[in-house]
């Protein structure tokens, strides 16, 4: 009662939480608060996140490894991963330090050759009128990293690339040893009766990404140990670095097969139209190999990735994130898809379960 008698109703104001109106409007504020900040923290923290995803991406290369190592050596999972480790580098070290002066001088003639060649085709292209001016082939590289995306800062040095690798190794080397650590410490943040899903999409995703880590290994080595025999068995110079190259290249679809292309086509061309002609046929053969039996085998394997959408996805995070960006797209990509077919199984599985409920009842 007021003071002068009048009955008075207390409504809930503003702040009033157990109002339900007042909980749903936080709630969905606080959804796209916490979307938005999702957002600016990928932004400001895209460099360190890919680093640990190419942690993860060795991770799994050293996995599968270890699993497959596990077949034939029946001996603990560590000593298995110690194994592939040390092998695994050892065979890095001693192909490099065993021509590692002829790739060091080859590595100079290329850059000599692979100028020369390409100023040779600009100033073609600024006769024929397709350029407006005179480029050199400095000012083209330019250009074209300017069209690609910048290099992220955390791999734009010398000094910041190693240190990334570094990292990376590290990752790769703490999560293949014990991935179920990882697993249930994310695990541990998601409620309960989210966790068994969670546990199946991990599952399905290591797996996944394991088997691409192992065909896309085989592609490189088949690219690589290919491009150099069949180059040097038709006397184009610099086939061992060549090979490397288009191997190391192999990693990053359809980009890197175009890069590839166009170092042996120059170096080809530049001994003359037969080695040239040469040079075209042996990059047809290796990616034709690579298209038609690699890729589809380990697209059975694992997941189908439409060949448009991997090189939009490279392209978006090559302009976003610079290489790295570029050299991770495809696991990336990968990766969602895999987890988006398993939501959209246990959506499936879950729908037909409530049909066959309501069907007996």
């Amino acid at each position: 009662m007021t003071e002068d008698g009048a009955s008075h109703i207390e409504r809930r104001g503003p702040t009033e939480f157990r109002d339900p109106f007042v909980r749903q409007e936080l709630t969905r504020a606080s959804i796209w608060m916490g979307l938005a900040l999702a957002v600016v923290a990928i932004i400001f923290l895209a460099q360190p996140l890919l680093l640990i995803f190419a942690g993860v991406v060795f991770a799994a290369i050293l996995d599968g490894g270890t699993r497959l190592l596990g077949r034939v050596l029946p001996i603990g999972r560590g000593w298995r991963l110690a194994i592939v480790t040390v092998t695994g580098f050892a065979f890095v070290v001693v192909v490099f330090v065993y021509a590692g002066l002829e790739l060091i001088a080859q590595a100079d003639a290329l850059r000599t050759v692979v100028t020369i060649q390409t100023n040779e085709i600009l100033a073609w292209a600024a006769e024929l009128g397709l350029t407006q001016e005179r480029l050199q082939v400095q000012q083209f590289s330019q250009q074209l990293m300017g069209t690609l995306g910048r290099l992220t800062s955390a791999v734009g040095t010398a000094v910041g690339a190693l240190t990334s690798l570094v990292m990376v190794i590290v990752i790769g080397i703490f999560v293949a040893s014990e991935p179920r650590i990882y697993e249930r410490g994310v695990a541990w943040m998601l409620p309960m009766r989210s966790r068994d899903s969670f546990y199946r999409t991990t599952d399905r995703m290591g797996s996944t990404m394991r088997r691409l880590m192992m065909g896309r290994l085989i592609g490189m080595a088949v690219e690589g140990v290919g491009t150099w025999l069949l180059l040097l068995a038709g006397g184009v110079p610099m086939a061992l670095l060549l090979g490397i190259l288009t191997g190391l290249l192999a990693f990053i679809p359809n980009i890197g097969a175009i890069v590839s292309g166009v170092l042996i086509i120059l170096v080809g061309f530049s001994q003359g139209i037969d080695t040239g002609l040469w040079a075209i046929f042996v990059y047809l053969i290796v990616q034709t190999i690579d298209g038609y039996l690699i890729v589809p085998f380990v697209a059975r394997k694992t997941v189908d990735l439409a060949p448009a959408m991997v090189l939009g996805a490279q392209l978006l995070f090559g302009a976003l994130f610079g290489f790295l960006g570029l050299l991770l797209a495809d696991p990336i990509v990968a990766m969602v898809k895999t987890a988006l077919e398993q939501k959209s199984r246990e959506d499936e599985a879950e729908a037909a379960e409530g049909f066959r409920l309501i069907g007996h009842s």
